[in-house]
């Protein structure tokens, strides 16, 4: 059980381990697709849709033993592994997809289990039409990171491990891209165009940032200039910004925002959205950003939507 909840058990036999009643059944009911069950007791099968469960090897053992393996304080008593789930083949349920808008999220090294599974789960409950993960966020599948996401993984599309290359290809057409501003750095950014200076320029970018910058330096001296980052207008979180399809990209909070972000957003003229908090209260999380964006996002959307049937009424 300690190698099936490894990323590299995740990776190379592409298989994920479940855990509990809820979670088990709303994979089940998605599509995913079951290999073995572990359950201390039969009823909890019996609660399953049993017609998913032809050629599932179904193993009883104690209690013990599963307590043993759970993560969780209160363990239920089954433990499923299941084939990784693509969301190409996926059935997601009616009612999430008659409410799914064309807003799409886009995790940018993000690290934290717990702060990308809240993530998921708001993105479920905004009705975002897709969620993709760029290379150096978490594994979406990793226990802890479902523990949080409270089934969102069967409620929205995720795309994991994505080159920032690969990004524009999982994205509807004239589709803009905006970021969210770490507003603890805002005031700082107004003083300076240094990359350096940008807290949330991911860390693994500032070495090669930092020969631009010098290159900056000197061609000031000649009297010409060669800009270094994208140059994005800051824009409050409340003011209009969500179209007919719009992307936002959420950092991590210690590697923050890559370089390719801001360049993706600058090529489909998106801007940073700034969520503005009382001078000296550190900047939110980010879950408490994509949280406040996404449901900011909808609120736009619906009301866009809105407008335009009373117009064509």
């Amino acid at each position: 059980m300690t190698v099936v909840k490894s990323r590299t058990f995740r990776e190379k036999q592409g298989k994920i381990l479940l855990e509990g009643r809820r979670l088990i059944a709303d994979a089940l009911k998605a599509g995913a697709v079951p290999k073995t069950f572990f359950f201390s007791r039969l009823d909890y099968l019996k609660e399953l849709p049993l017609d998913k469960l032809k050629g599932v090897s179904l193993i009883k053992v104690k209690f013990e033993d599963i307590k043993e393996w759970s993560d969780l304080v209160t363990p239920q008593g089954i433990m499923g592994i299941f084939a990784k789930p693509d969301h190409v083949k996926m059935t997601f349920p009616a009612t999430q997809l008659h409410h799914s808008l064309p807003l799409l999220l886009i995790c940018d090294n993000l690290r934290d289990p717990g702060n990308l599974g809240t993530i998921l789960r708001s993105a479920a409950g905004a009705g975002c039409s897709k969620v993709l993960l760029t290379k150096g966020c978490v594994d979406a599948w990793e226990p802890k990171v479902l523990r949080a996401g409270m089934g969102a993984h069967f409620l929205v599309p995720i795309v994991s491990n994505l080159d920032w290359e690969a990004v524009p290809n999982y994205l509807p057409d004239d589709t803009r891209v905006y970021v969210a501003d770490n507003c603890g750095f805002y005031d700082q950014t107004q003083r300076s165009n240094k990359a350096s200076d940008h807290g949330w320029i991911c860390d693994q970018q500032l070495s090669k940032l930092h020969k631009y910058e010098e290159e900056e330096d000197e061609d000031l001296e000649t009297g010409t200039s060669k800009d270094c980052l994208p140059k994005l207008e800051v824009q409050s979180y409340d003011l209009d910004w969500a179209e007919a399809s719009t992307a936002v990209v959420i950092g991590g909070e210690t590697h923050g925002l890559s370089l390719e972000s801001l360049q993706l957003a600058e090529s489909t003229g998106g801007k940073r959205l700034l969520i503005p908090v009382v001078p000296g209260v550190d900047s939110l999380n980010s879950a408490m950003a994509a949280s406040i964006l996404l449901f900011e996002g909808r609120r736009q959307l619906r009301l866009r939507a809105e407008h335009l049937s009373r117009d064509r009424s």
